[in-house]
């Protein structure tokens, strides 16, 4: 395959999580918004050429695991001061992409999550999640709640500096199933000691 069409597949796909999230924020009821969420997931994961499910997992493909909707962990929570920090994540492809601290939010009753900016071309908020379950039910390098540049935005308020936190939506990067994907994990600031039940789950 030309590097020109897998170029045009991916921004093709990336057109399609664009336009699923804006969707997803315009729905008023969060569970049907989550509903419509999964159907187009699962047929991105299904039938895009640029899925990162592998040949034998297509071919046996019968949805992902996705747990059912739960209110209790939909937040919009403000973001508050942290210290100045920043990582640099290593690709195949990019180079070395570097990422720096803006912030955190206060998960009531299960603690805080750094809030991540990419300082690279486009910008971007990123909130990654690695909660008790990882390795034994969700995936074991975390999932991502926000990731701005990919798409996956639930809504945000500048004026009163919030931003909106479904679990139910934290879903899994591609190198959960293609390990030819370089994807940037959970930091020790984005680790909660709780179980999160809700969003993709993971079986391997």
């Amino acid at each position: 395959m030309s590097s020109a069409r897998t170029a045009l597949e991916i921004a093709d796909w990336r057109r399609r999580v664009f336009a699923l999230y804006d969707a997803v924020r315009a729905q008023d009821d969060p569970e049907e918004a989550h509903e419509l969420w999964r159907i187009e997931r699962d047929d991105l994961m299904a039938r895009h050429p640029a899925t990162p499910l592998l040949e034998p997992a297509r071919l046996l493909f019968e949805g992902l695991s996705i747990a059912p909707y739960d209110a209790a962990w939909r937040y919009e929570l403000p973001i508050l001061e942290a210290e100045p920090g920043g990582f640099e994540f290593a690709t195949g492809t990019d180079g070395v992409v570097p990422f720096e601290r803006i912030g955190r939010v206060e998960i009531p009753d299960a603690g805080p999550l750094d809030v991540w900016r990419l300082m690279t071309y486009g910008g971007g908020v990123f909130i990654p999640v690695r909660d008790a379950l990882a390795g034994s039910g969700t995936y074991g390098g975390g999932r991502y709640l926000i990731d701005t540049i990919k798409g996956a935005d639930l809504g945000s308020d500048p004026g009163r500096g919030t931003i909106v936190l479904d679990f139910n939506f934290a879903y899994n990067p591609s190198c959960a199933y293609d390990p030819a994907w370089a994807c940037p994990l959970a930091q020790p600031g984005n680790v909660l000691p709780i179980a999160v039940p809700v969003g993709e789950l993971y079986a391997g």
